[in-house]
């Protein structure tokens, strides 16, 4: 199938603030351990709790947090772009702690095997619960990209998830990949599921022909006694970064000045808080912050950015907080807010790491998840290899797991060179743990996950890593889709962040030889967004990896990620621990 260069880049665009160390709880009961890291004092007497791009992982999991996120310009040094030590320092905590381990990646292997995996939904309940219980009135807000992830929400139309959440007892969502289910599908859930119980806000959707809102703007909640309003915004670039023909009656947008416009009206009907529930990514959040008068706090989602500090914007009306809450049910953010005289006077702020090991299961939510993962069990446990090395995602550049993939794709097909999305979803694998089909799911699950064969000559080529780069590396936040850079199998590449647009990429090779503008290559791709990919016929990208990875004799060997050589003297991408 042949794609236009349009459709195939945008293919490729898609713990405490204290600082507590749990090392010495590492050996002591569950009890013990929960009690030393969950035990947060209740302050003030407004508060939200906040989840964030679960991607329907309703099991514990393991999740390696990024080694590189680059800032470029004003961004470069701050928050969200610090990892590693440089992030612990920006906390105030220390390594070799459960905290640490949560939110980067250092001695990831170790920390792993020491503190067990992090996540699931019963687990989770237990902790909301006991938020609430020492927060009367607290209300559960979930940023999106809940109903896509994983084999079960792929197989039951993102029912597993509406379900969960309506049991974990989320009050307000925004959205994102929720729309890759179709307009049908989601107004179906809204409408109904979700009717009395969820309220689906979203300022920033309104309809193509009249520009009607699809969607509550915002709702206004009352917290003991204090109106607060919650104003959402979904992913603005849903109909770029994801297929337009799944949201055809729908246009999206940043729309700031919508947005100030919701704030003052929400203000006018007596609202004492406002909080906006956002799908933007945090550089987008910050710039909205500086930009948008009357926003107490964004609590955001999207770039899966574990944050354990909050970020303090000035703007026209006084200050704006800024956080985002990870993903892949690895954190649950606790925001307490002091309100007096009709505003908001303090507050305060925790990201809590949700440890399967230290958090017993909730009963109910646990026999939920029994209930709706039954019927497929056995299909998502099938082994389909054992890896030899680590394999996980996040990263500014290729991640093992998707190195996997891109190899795959490259030997099954015969292709020369293969991109794969730089989705930032998806989970980690130990070393010497089973590939299973639900772990492949993980990486790969979209409505719209067609494996593609394109002829492209190396002049395109080019022009598609270049535009790609921008919209990932542009100095302007309100221009970055803030995903990951596409990763690359079987061409080598020099990169320059800080370049301009189409002078980011160079030295382009296959096999050690250049490039050549004017021939033609074999590219193997993923997640095309063009409709007529869906009517071609074309088999899913999971079974062609599958048939790849039972071709290997039961083990996989080590991936080493095939990253570019940076040339503008930033820091190596550091995959290494």
């Amino acid at each position: 199938m042949n794609l236009t260069k349009r459709e195939f880049l945008q293919v490729l665009t898609a713990a405490s603030a204290a600082g507590m160390g749990l090392g010495r709880y590492a050996h002591a009961s569950t009890d013990s351990a929960a009690q030393g890291l969950y035990d947060i004092p209740k302050f003030g007497n407004v508060s939200f709790l906040h989840i964030t791009d679960c991607h329907a992982q309703l099991k514990p999991i393991y999740f390696r947090e990024p080694s590189v996120n680059l800032g470029l310009g004003d961004m470069q040094g701050r928050l969200p772009h610090l990892v590693g030590e440089q992030l612990l320092k920006a906390a105030g905590m220390k390594n070799g702690t459960a905290a640490a381990h949560a939110l980067t990646y250092l001695d990831f292997e170790q920390a792993a095997q020491r503190y067990g995996k992090v996540g699931g939904f019963a687990h989770l309940a237990t902790l909301v619960k006991r938020m609430r219980a020492s927060r009367p009135g607290a209300l559960l807000l979930d940023g999106g990209d809940t109903w896509q992830g994983s084999g079960t929400a792929l197989w039951t139309h993102g029912q597993d998830m509406v379900d969960a959440c309506k049991l974990l007892g989320v009050d307000a969502m925004t959205g994102h990949f929720e729309f890759t289910l179709g307009m049908k599908r989601v107004q179906e859930i809204v409408e109904k599921d979700f009717a009395g119980k969820v309220d689906f806000v979203a300022q920033n959707i309104k309809t193509t022909d009249f520009g009607d809102p699809v969607f509550k703007p915002y709702v206004i909640r009352q917290i003991n006694g204090v109106p607060c309003a919650i104003v959402g915004q979904a992913f603005p670039y849903t109909p770029i970064a994801n297929p337009r023909w799944m949201v055809a009656d729908w246009e999206f947008g940043i729309q700031d000045e919508n947005m100030q416009k919701v704030v003052d009206e929400a203000r006018a009907k007596g609202a004492q808080v406002v909080v906006v529930i956002s799908h933007n990514g945090m550089d987008v959040d910050l710039k909205m912050a500086s930009r948008v008068r009357g926003i107490d706090a964004i609590l955001g989602g999207h770039t899966h950015d574990g944050m354990p500090v909050a970020s303090i914007v000035k703007n026209a009306g006084g200050q704006t907080i800024v956080t985002n809450a990870g993903s892949n049910g690895k954190f649950l953010g606790v925001l307490d807010f002091d309100v007096k005289g009709g505003k908001v006077a303090d507050f305060r702020y925790k990201l809590l790491p949700v440890f399967a090991n230290m958090l017993p299961p909730d009963k109910d939510m646990d026999a939920l998840i029994t209930k709706i993962r039954a019927p497929y069990e056995g299909k998502l446990a099938e082994q389909l290899a054992i890896t030899e090395g680590l394999l996980y995602r996040r990263g500014n550049f290729n991640g093992t797991g998707d190195q996997l993939i891109v190899d795959a794709l490259m030997e099954v097909q015969g292709a020369d060179l293969a991109f794969s999305p730089g989705f930032r979803w998806g989970t980690t694998l130990l070393p010497g743990q089973p590939i299973t089909r639900e772990w492949l799911l993980d990486m790969t699950a979209t409505t719209y996950s067609f494996a593609t064969l394109t002829e492209m000559k190396g002049e395109m080529i080019k022009t598609v890593m270049e535009d790609v780069a921008d919209n990932l590396f542009n100095p302007d936040p309100y221009y970055q889709q803030g995903g990951d850079m596409v990763r690359v199998g079987g061409l080598t590449y020099a990169f320059d962040p800080l370049q301009g647009m189409g002078k980011r990429v160079s030295d382009m090779r296959l096999k050690g030889e250049l490039i050549d503008p004017n021939k033609t290559y074999k590219v193997a791709g993923w997640a095309p967004v063009a409709e007529d990919a869906a009517k071609a016929g074309n088999p899913m990208v999971w079974e062609l990896v599958e048939q790849w990875l039972k071709a290997r004799g039961g083990k996989v060997t080590a991936r080493q990620p095939n990253v570019p050589r940076l040339t503008a003297g930033l820091p190596n991408p550091g995959y290494a621990d």
